[in-house]
Formats: C-alpha cells, structure tokens, sequence
C-alpha cells in the first residue's frame, strides 16, 4: 500500500487535536521532535519511514488522559487503542496497521513491551532521546510542575537505589525523575544510530544534575 503524503497529512490533524491545551511536556512540539529524530534515525537503519512517520505522529495521542489519571492509565497501550481506530478510518492496510500499533505500544519505559521491528526501535529511540539533553531537563522540570510536586525532596537518590517508582505521588519531583528514569536512558537505547546521539546527550545532562546538587549544598 503506498502512503501518500496527503494521508500522512490527514493523520498529523487527526493527532494533532488530542493536543489541545496539553502540558509543554508532553505537547504537539514533542511529537514533531520525535517525528524528525525517528525519520533521522530509521534512514540509517534502514527503517520504513513511512511507519515510523505514522506511528511517532500517533504515539503520544493518549498521554494527556495518562496525566490526567496520575499514572493509572498506560498511555501507550490506551493510545495504541485510538490510533487503530484513525488507521482504519484511513483504510491503511491491515499491516501496516499493525506495523504501527506495535512501534506505539511499546515505545514506553514504564511498561514490559519489548520493541521486536526496527521501526519500533527507531520510535522507541527518538521518544527516549527527547527526554535526555538540554530539551529532556527542560520537559523534566516541564512535566514537574504540571503535577505541583516539590523542586527537589532529598529522597531521590533513595527510592531510585530502591527501584521504587514515586511517579505522580508527594515524593515525585524532577530530580526523582532523573534518578529514576533519565539517568537509565543511555543504557537502554536500541539502535546503533540512536547509542551515538545517546552519549553526548546524557554526559550534557549529567553535568547539569551534578550542578544542581552542588549549588543546592551552596558549593557553586
């Protein structure tokens, strides 16, 4: 099946209006990120690019109902469920379809879908880089306060050696975030494309949270 411009198109207004007020976190502008970095990364490996352009458009339609629950819906899986319902409105073919439901229902850290294509890989990448780097500490803090938790609460370090997730309750904060999630990003990246970009990115943020504890102990 040939996936014209025009259909992409038609797809990227269907998303775009579950964007409608969303937090600067996880806004439209994180979805085109996401679409120009996974494009990168899938030429070259290799990827369909029309897949990955399809499902980096679709994959975060239901992140806004996640946030809005605190964490008790998976808005992967949730989001998966809405974008096959666009998909077939558009009459894509049924494996394509499926192509794009997988790169989407498993392009989560905090769930246990593994990304098995090299399109899901590519998507599962670029939504990971995106939330390391200078614009990854920016969403953090972003995502932070959308949700009134403290700047920092001196438990981090703690529940993070624990592997105890506090996301979304009164000890969640943005350093909480980096402990637990952010500084593992690195290391979980699927590409070869996407492990190269992954380095500089994390040693960037690294510096940045390594400062930040220093001026909080007033030693900068």
């Amino acid at each position: 099946m040939i996936i014209s411009k025009s259909l992409i198109n038609g797809i990227e207004l269907e998303a775009k209006k579950y964007f409608n007020k969303a937090s600067g976190c996880h806004d439209w502008t994180h979805v085109e990120r996401v679409r120009n970095l996974a494009l990168q990364i899938g030429k070259k490996e290799k990827a369909d690019l029309k897949i990955i352009e399809l499902a980096a458009l679709l994959h975060d339609i239901a992140r806004k109902d996640e946030m809005k629950s605190k964490g008790k819906l998976c808005h992967a899986e949730h989001g998966a469920k809405l974008a096959k319902v666009i998909l077939q409105k558009y009459k894509i073919s049924p494996e394509i379809i499926a192509a794009v439901i997988h790169s989407i229902e498993s392009h989560r850290f905090r769930n246990n879908k593994e990304p098995k294509t090299i399109e899901a890989k590519c998507l599962f990448d670029a939504d990971k880089l995106d939330s390391i780097g200078a614009v990854g500490i920016g969403r953090d803090f972003l995502f932070a306060g959308y949700h009134k938790v403290a700047l920092y609460t001196g438990k981090e370090k703690y529940y993070a050696q624990k592997g105890i997730d506090r996301a979304y309750t009164e000890d969640d904060s943005g350093i909480m975030e980096y402990e637990f999630k952010l500084k593992k990003i690195k290391n979980k990246i699927l590409t070869k494309t996407g492990k190269k970009i992954a380095r500089e990115r994390h040693k960037y943020m690294v510096e940045f949270f390594n400062r930040f504890w220093q001026e909080v102990k007033g030693l900068k």
